[in-house]
């Protein structure tokens, strides 16, 4: 055992642990395996807390919930905000109920005003609550698109913002202050939620916009998306739906897909069959805490998943097209991540509106409008998938009204005879041909993933694709961007190549995001400019690989 990890340390988390399943596993647990499990405590990332179910500082178990749940009440008590009303929701993973009631239980004997959820519902759903009900800040028990063995703790603050620094910071030093967990106070608290989940569904249908038919096929992927999904649809005039049967219920073992995040390969193979088998106009997939939305569309080629930026490119697209250009327009904003496509800046500029680059993760892109005074935020998205498409309902990425936007959409395409392949077509021939992938690193912890930071900033390449490269570090940066990250970018006024490397907030990995854009001349084939970019991010692809 290292000197930071001592046997005292160790018997007195287990003496200490409420739960008897995870003190038993600790005590058979080897030094080597303690030394992992003791040698950091759980940190908040990008979307909160998330880690292994197991016993010790370093997973996801009962004791780290309570101690967890006493540093945010103490943050709130020193806030002055002792006695407020909190949200309390869960996902359908395992140990989510438990760790909800748990997380209730101490904040009611704090003297907190809870509202326990009565059943599993979306994440989407909770920060709904937090900003529709005034509430001080809502807690949800999840690991959204993690795999089954994970689970995690993802805290909301005042209007339903996910909380940023210095919050997470005072929470941590918080925690580390915490008692012994089961000397923690626990109160009996009751549940509900019922109308708050009526008014979010009401307004995840209002964001529809026609009443054109479309046929969509639907899997949330066992998570807790399933019944909601379809009340929404439903709601917003969507009946013709049709589901993937053996993936509709929760599951919190996922059984029959790989990984439940619709990204990954082989996630929505079920749902693309569906799609084509019942003549589909789209299909989506939600992730387990159905705050994500992938979107399908037939091609003369067969079914494909779009791109988190494909379908962030339209959105953003569709929902500027909703606003008269003019005065109005012009204090609109819409907002991506750092690690998202550059197309949206085009798009926003051709609408007359206004665009702003964040940081990773929805808890700076839901506040992009801070950082521009006077403007109002309408639209938002990051490449994984995360879309905002109503943030005056809901400050963060939403599965569910982004799926009815997203219907709305092809309804509206439909109509006018058109496809969407034929509008991502349109806008290429405006903005010129953008390709994205990203390139995943590997690594042990966090420490490794600093070293390859490091590296790169001492000898980044001087070229790429041929162009002399210039380097921006985010670590250098004095405004909202600080972050630890580098962008390489290089090219002329007809292509240009973008790489943003950066440390995963959620997994252990660094990653590599990558764009391409070659400009579209009206002479000139649509899919020769697509195939030269695709030359380009392959000799990108293999650089990353590299690092």
């Amino acid at each position: 055992m290292t000197q930071s990890v001592t046997s005292t340390t160790v018997q007195e988390w287990i003496a200490h642990d409420p739960d008897p399943e995870t003190a038993a596993e600790l005590s058979a647990c080897s030094e080597e395996e303690l030394d992992e499990r003791f040698g950091r405590s759980l940190t908040f990332g990008t979307a909160g807390l998330r880690g292994p179910l197991r016993g010790g500082p370093n997973g996801m178990n009962l004791a780290v919930v309570l101690r967890t749940t006493w540093g945010v009440a103490q943050v709130l008590e020193r806030r002055g905000l002792g006695g407020t009303q909190v949200v309390v929701g869960r996902d359908a993973r395992h140990k989510s109920d438990e760790f909800a009631l748990a997380t209730a239980e101490v904040l009611t004997a704090r003297g907190f005003e809870v509202m326990l959820m009565l059943a599993a519902v979306p994440t989407p759903i909770v920060a709904f609550m937090v900003r529709h009900m005034h509430a001080t800040a809502g807690i949800q028990i999840t690991a959204s698109h993690n795999p089954p063995g994970d689970n995690g703790y993802k805290v909301y603050f005042e209007h339903g913002l996910q909380i940023n620094s210095p919050i997470d910071e005072e929470i941590e030093a918080a925690i580390a202050e915490a008692p012994p967990a089961d000397e923690i106070p626990r109160a009996k608290v009751e549940t509900g939620g019922m109308e708050e989940i009526r008014h979010y569904i009401a307004r995840a249908a209002n964001v529809r916009r026609t009443t054109d038919d479309v046929r969509v096929a639907l899997t949330p992927l066992h998570g807790v998306g399933g019944d909601y999904a379809l009340d929404a649809l439903v709601r917003a005039g969507i009946t013709d739906i049709h589901v993937v049967e053996n993936q509709f219920q929760p599951d919190p073992d996922f059984p029959t897909v790989p990984s439940p995040n619709p990204e990954e390969p082989g996630a929505t193979d079920a749902l693309l069959e569906l799609a084509a088998d019942k003549d589909a106009d789209i299909a989506i997939a939600l992730d387990p805490d159905a705050d994500r939305c992938a979107v399908g569309i037939p091609t003369s080629e067969g079914w494909r998943m779009l791109s988190g930026d494909e379908t962030g490119w339209l959105l953003g697209d569709y929902t500027l097209s909703q606003i008269d250009p003019g005065p109005v327009s012009e204090d609109v904003l819409v907002a991506s991540s750092v690690v998202s496509s550059r197309m949206l800046a085009r798009i926003a500029e051709a609408h007359g509106a206004q665009h702003l680059e964040t940081l990773t993760g929805f808890k700076w892109l839901a506040r992009a409008d801070d950082q521009i005074p006077g403007s109002t935020l309408v639209y938002a998205y990051e490449e994984a998938i995360g879309h905002c498409v109503d943030p005056s309902a809901v400050r963060d990425k939403d599965g569910i009204s982004a799926m009815v936007l997203a219907c709305d959409l092809v309804a509206a395409l439909k109509s006018q005879g058109r496809t969407v392949q034929d509008a991502l077509d349109a806008l290429a021939r405006r903005h010129g041909v953008h390709t994205t992938t990203a390139v995943s690193r590997p690594v042990a912890d966090a420490d490794e993933a600093a070293d390859v930071l490091t590296r790169l900033r001492d000898t980044p390449p001087d070229r790429l694709c041929g162009y002399e490269v210039s380097v921006t570090d985010l670590l250098q940066a004095d405004d909202h961007r600080r972050t630890d990250a580098l962008i390489l970018t290089a090219g002329d006024a007809e292509t240009s190549v973008r790489l943003v490397v950066r440390p995963s907030g959620t997994e252990p990995k660094v990653k590599s995001y990558i764009e391409v854009r070659v400009s579209c001349h009206d002479d000139e084939d649509l899919e020769t400019a697509r195939g030269r970019a695709r030359e380009l991010q392959d000799e990108l692809v293999a650089v990353a690989r590299q690092w």
